[in-house]
């Protein structure tokens, strides 16, 4: 059972603070500007068992470049 509620609000809002501007935020709003910038990747779930953290990941992905580019200078 849903009522509204009709107590007087109790907030610590600072005066210096518009509570006009705090009211109907959009959710979401600058979620492509951040995706946009972001270089964060998602592991499915089997690669990332195989990892026990970041920096395991981050240390395999630089053996895998390095060992790319001595390929590369081999097939030269």
């Amino acid at each position: 059972m849903n009522q509204e509620m009709n107590t007087p609000l109790e907030d610590d809002l600072r005066d210096e603070y518009d509570e006009t501007l705090l009211k109907n935020g959009v959710r979401g709003k600058y979620v492509q500007r951040l995706a946009a910038g972001s270089n964060i990747v998602r592991l499915a779930p089997d690669v990332a068992a195989a990892f026990p953290n970041e920096e395991a990941v981050n240390e395999a992905l630089r053996l895998l470049l390095h060992v790319a580019k001595i390929t590369v200078r081999q097939a030269s």
